[in-house]
């Protein structure tokens, strides 16, 4: 690393060889090595930017008298050091006198076997990016239960009267009258319908949690996707067989995941179609709750990826909001819905869109008596 770095050495065809200094330099996130004894021994040109001080006042420096002593950077380093793991921690606020405020991501992770040395990656602009995304499905969570409120109290009844002065006009209407009135109470009961939909958002009492096998619920989505609207997607099973269970409730579950491969199943092609169900654990995968000190940890992923053309510019930064569709009939709830289920587990959900390639994926947290037998 830097100046104790290795070069690598030419190949026999004379490509010159690779400088490791030149490599960190061009980074454009802070780098920096710390020592066994907190000290900086290393900041590439992105840090010194960061922390508006050069290589040379760096070096050496305590990073208690660069960061706050309750700074998370620090309590990270010592997670490294303990388990020997990479660490993420996601949404946090770096802010010092020198410094303005900064909402970062950090990744820590052993320079070596002995866990001494650590280094430290702060991702300013596209993870912090990536996390607004992973983010905003719960603002949409809270405005579609917000909502669902409203409607419930204050559209239904409205529609009720409606209908029946439709009825009571019915009795003493004309044939083409007759006409109009049945299409009022038809389209006064389609707006319940979907009202009724809308309930579900409205209901805050705590869901109810256990230990789910993630694999099996994915499984009962595929099977029920086969039984009808996938029939023509063939599905590729990409799991993690070590993975613990997720705390979580099975059938909310099994219909957010339905609802994701419905979506995907839509989106491939008639021809070639193909959804990738994967699984996966991530080590130290934590995310700071706004307005608290708590860290969440999330480190069960389940990734649903498809082959279709990829989710318009347009409508991505509100993808989960509720109303928002693509499909002709389309209500725009199926991915609102998706958002207030993920949210009421706690959990967070992302997504990356190209054209061949849509990736969805959830990160859970696991169920409790598994924590103490794995490292974060």
């Amino acid at each position: 690393m830097a100046k104790n770095g290795a070069a690598r050495k030419p190949e026999a065809g004379g490509a010159p060889p690779l400088d490791s200094d030149a490599i960190l330099a061009v980074l454009p996130d802070p780098v920096l090595v710390i020592d066994p004894g907190n000290r900086l021994i290393y900041a590439n040109a992105a840090a010194e930017q960061f922390f508006e001080l050069s290589a040379l006042n760096l070096h050496g420096l305590a990073l208690n008298e660069l960061l706050p002593k309750d700074s998370p950077v620090l309590a990270l380093i010592e997670s490294v050091r303990k388990t020997g793991h990479s660490v993420a921690e996601y949404g946090v606020l770096i802010e010092t006198p020198r410094l303005k405020s900064h909402t970062v991501t950090i990744q820590a992770t052993a320079l070596a076997e002995d866990r001494a040395d650590v280094v430290v990656l702060l991702q300013q602009r596209s993870m912090a990016d990536k996390i607004d995304r992973q983010l905003t499905h719960r603002n949409a969570a809270r405005s579609v239960t917000a909502m669902a409120a409203m409607l419930a109290h204050e559209v239904k009844n409205p529609l009720s009267g409606i209908r029946g002065a439709a009825q009571l006009l019915e009795e003493n209407a004309s044939q083409p009258d007759r006409e109009l009135t049945h299409l009022i109470c038809d389209e006064a009961d389609r707006i319940c319908a979907l009202v009724d939909r809308m309930e579900v958002f409205s209901d805050r009492r705590p869901i109810e949690r256990g230990p789910v096998n993630i694999h099996e619920v994915l499984d009962r989505a595929k099977l029920l996707a086969q039984a009808g609207f996938a029939r023509h997607v063939r599905f590729v099973a990409d799991y993690d067989p070590s993975l613990p269970p997720v705390h979580g409730n099975r059938d909310l579950l099994i219909q957010t995941f339905l609802n994701l491969v419905k979506n995907a199943a839509e989106a491939v092609p008639k021809q070639g179609g193909e959804i990738q169900l994967a699984t996966a654990y991530q080590h130290g995968v934590r995310l700071a709750v706004p307005g608290s000190d708590e860290r969440v940890h999330l480190p069960l992923v389940v990734s649903i990826v498809d082959n279709g053309e990829g989710v318009p510019e347009d409508l991505r930064a509100h993808l989960f909001d509720p109303f928002v569709t693509t499909k002709h009939n389309g209500t725009g709830l199926g991915l609102a819905l998706v958002a207030k289920v993920v949210n009421d587990h706690g959990g967070v959900i992302e997504f990356e869109s190209q054209p061949r390639r849509t990736v969805f994926r959830v990160c859970l947290p696991m169920a409790t008596h598994h924590v103490a037998g794995v490292a974060a």
